[in-house]
């Protein structure tokens, strides 16, 4: 199975009327049919908002710092892959699909030891069926250039 690096942005909201940029990966439908990615996890960096509800500068690079670590680290033996991210309303959202919450776990240990201690939060849910992942590939068709 070849990991494309295919994203779309799509424009939503969280409920609170705050602006939610949505990046979600395209082409994962082998991912999905093989069955081997069964559990979701979310990691959630609450941040203080802009006046946009987006984070600032400092953070942002943070932010961006932090993601492409986690994301070369789980998607290079394909243990984990990421397929959406979530920002704005005062958070970020990273999800990803995984082999195992336990070895996701102890590599993400591994990796974010060098940096400071992170806001982060951790959600983990069995998902075979990838629902979260459908749910947010809908907003497909009202994506932005």
């Amino acid at each position: 199975m070849k990991l494309s690096n295919e994203w779309f942005t799509a424009l939503s909201d969280n409920g609170a009327g705050d602006l939610v940029t949505v990046v979600g990966r395209d082409s994962l439908a082998e991912f999905i049919l093989s069955g081997k990615l069964k559990e979701r996890v979310e990691i959630t960096w609450k941040y203080e908002p802009s006046d946009k509800g987006m984070p600032n500068g400092h953070d942002a690079e943070r932010m961006e710092a932090v993601q492409e670590t986690i994301r070369k680290a789980m998607e290079k033996d394909k243990l984990s892959i990421l397929t959406a991210v979530y920002t704005g309303g005062g958070e970020k959202i990273w999800v990803f699909y995984t082999r195992t919450v336990r070895v996701f776990g102890e590599r993400l240990n591994e990796i974010l030891a060098p940096f400071e201690l992170l806001p982060i939060s951790i959600y983990t849910e069995a998902d075979p069926e990838w629902e979260e992942y459908k749910d947010m590939y809908e907003m497909k068709e009202w994506s932005v250039d």
